[in-house]
């Protein structure tokens, strides 16, 4: 049975993004940036938190669990539900060093699954590659220089753009983190969510966007060097500035296509900035209660 939700479009259009994280400490840290009350609405196997803001924008945040899969299934739940404008991949992240410093903000210029493939004797082979499919979505430029800008006009300590990977099993070796780099070298995140979003995103005819906050290197696995609530504060400082109508205007008409088929080695090059400011409230949904502690996020 399809669920549909209460949709708010009678009367002026209003702008309505869904924002999409893994778990509900990224949620709630999303929830307190946008800093309005937030309706709970039931979704089949889920709920999301429904926030009207007065900028006349309407905000669904839904935490969909961990990896591809799951974000995948959760925001194609949402879509099916009801009518959306952008579609928001959203959390904390692995940043490569430097260009993705802890504490930085990421926001993509491209969606790469970058472990969807093969391994061949002369090397792993995308999907691609293989003549399979796409392992690449683009989001509108214009959108990602929207967002980039309003960042940096609020005093984001460092705003980066560049590709975001999306990877099944998060990097835990100085080897395979320069093995990414090599393959995608414009990279400048590592999540686990974002390609799951973004194909749910497409197969609904819905431009998809990525923002992440940087917890730790990616790298070596070592908990002493994660961050996850500078993380989770630059996330919630993140939302507070986003100007969400013209985001969503600008994610349908940009020039990005969703899928490009390419193997993530040609959007622009990456970009950083540097400054420094907070604001704030709550969620839950669909997937496991793991915090980003547990879930270890690149």
């Amino acid at each position: 049975m399809t669920v549909r939700l209460p949709d708010e479009r009678s009367g002026p259009a209003r702008a309505r993004l869904l924002v999409v994280v893994a778990v509900p400490a990224e949620a709630d840290a999303v929830l307190r940036g946008l800093g309005a009350p937030a309706e709970r609405v039931p979704l089949p196997g889920g709920a999301l938190e429904r926030v009207a803001l007065p900028c006349g924008a309407t905000v669904d945040v839904l935490a969909g669990g961990v990896g591809p899969g799951a974000a995948a299934a959760a925001a194609a739940t949402a879509l099916t539900a009801a009518r959306y404008d952008l579609v928001v991949s959203a959390g904390i992240a692995g940043g490569f060093a430097p260009r993705a410093p802890i504490g930085a903000t990421v926001v993509a210029t491209g969606i790469v699954a970058a472990d969807l493939g093969a391994e061949t004797p002369e090397g792993f082979a995308d999907v691609t590659e293989l003549g399979f499919g796409t392992v690449r979505h683009t989001p509108a430029p214009a959108a990602v220089a929207l967002a980039a800008e309003a960042l940096r006009a609020a005093g984001a300590s460092t705003v980066t753009t560049g590709t975001v990977l999306t990877v099944s099993t998060v990097t835990g070796s100085a080897g395979r983190a320069a093995a990414l780099t090599a393959r995608h070298p414009d990279a400048v995140a590592e999540a686990m969510e974002g390609f799951g979003v973004a194909e749910a995103a497409d197969r609904h005819g819905v431009p998809a966007f990525e923002l992440r906050t940087v917890s730790n290197p990616v790298g070596p696995r070592d908990r002493t060097a994660w961050r996850i609530g500078e993380a989770l504060g630059a996330l919630e400082r993140a939302f507070a500035v986003l100007p969400f109508p013209a985001l969503a205007d600008s994610g349908s008409s940009g020039t990005g296509s969703p899928g490009t088929g390419s193997s993530g080695t040609g959007s622009p090059a990456s970009e950083a900035v540097t400054s420094g400011p907070p604001n704030s409230r709550r969620a839950e949904p669909p997937g496991p209660r793991r915090t980003p502690k547990e879930a270890g996020r690149g």
